[in-house]
């Protein structure tokens, strides 16, 4: 495994990653007359600061889709599935076994505590969220990195309940073997660099520190505050 950091930190990756998705998005729509409508979706906390470089060079909205993994009872660290705020919900069943976990009342007290953080941080950011048309956009998510796909995978099956042309899943950092997977959920799948062995997304920064959601609030104000203002 490398020891040198991918990225300084997620502004940078996240102007890595703008430069990659406009430059697909120009040559997809090079011989279209009318240009379909584009709106960054960043998964927050830690996606904001990747998403706004990225709506920023495509001079878009910017929004979010929250999604919180479902930890395992005796293993918080462990994803065994993911929840949106809306209520979409998807299960890890390699991990979902009765060998490894309580046979009483675990999924639904598993569920309920994910739905809940991921409710409660829709709440605290909906004062920085755009109200958009998704209809016939092309949605681009965003995240900080990948490492098990369970909140990107579940939350692009939210934005496809909103009738967009598609739905692209972008970031800076997942795991090579996890790509195949990926397109699964996704009409296109950019992912700018693919490691092994894959430690963590953290690994591949050098600077990574956990956003609080104050400053995910002010990065969703101050990029729409800016989109307003170019607009006047």
């Amino acid at each position: 495994m490398t020891n040198t950091p991918l990225f300084t930190n997620r502004t940078q990756a996240g102007e890595q990653l703008a430069q990659a998705i406009q430059a697909i998005l120009t040559q997809q729509t090079a011989n279209l007359v009318a240009k379909p409508k584009t709106i960054v979706y960043a998964l927050p906390r830690g996606g904001l600061p990747v998403a706004a470089p990225v709506a920023r060079l495509l001079n878009c909205p910017l929004t979010i889709e929250v999604a919180k993994k479902i930890s395992h009872p005796e293993n918080p660290e462990l994803a065994i599935g993911a929840v949106t705020a809306s209520g979409n919900v998807l299960w890890d069943q390699h991990k979902v076994s009765f060998r490894n976990l309580p046979n009483s009342g675990w999924r639904e007290a598993a569920l309920d505590t994910a739905a809940s953080l991921a409710k409660s941080l829709q709440a605290q950011l909906s004062l920085g969220s755009r109200q958009v048309n998704t209809e016939g956009a092309t949605l681009i998510l965003v995240d900080d990195g990948i490492a098990t796909g369970m909140t990107m995978a579940v939350a692009a099956t939210s934005l496809k309940a909103l009738s967009p042309a598609e739905v692209w899943l972008c970031t800076p950092v997942a795991p090579l073997k996890l790509l195949p997977w990926l397109h699964q959920w996704g009409d296109r799948v950019i992912v700018l660099a693919t490691p092994e062995p894959f430690c963590s997304v953290s690994h591949f920064y050098s600077e990574f520190p956990q956003l609080k959601t104050r400053e995910a609030l002010e990065c969703l104000l101050q990029h729409n505050e800016e989109m307003m203002n170019e607009s006047l």
